[in-house]
């Protein structure tokens, strides 16, 4: 990668690398536990821009889905209009 287009995708790359530490906290602090979780470094070389590979059990979906479940129902009853 050239240093001019490194430097102007350093703030995606940090983005990317943040996102990728939250979500795996957070998940880990609701029980699952990804098989992988992971920045797609090498083809954000490529398109500049940095997607997120997840793959996992249904089990593990079926718990991500009960947490933002969850998580949704707190925000509307403490939502104040």
């Amino acid at each position: 990668m050239s240093s001019t287009l490194s430097r102007a995708t350093a703030g995606q790359r940090r983005q990317a690398a943040a996102v990728l530490d939250d979500l795996t906290t957070v998940l880990a602090l609701g029980g699952v536990t990804l098989p992988t979780l992971e920045v797609d470094w090498a083809g954000g070389r490529l398109t500049c821009e940095y997607l997120l590979h997840v793959t996992a059990r249904p089990v593990d979906l079926l718990r991500i889905v009960d947490l933002l479940r969850k998580g949704l129902r707190y925000e509307r009853l403490t939502y104040d209009d």
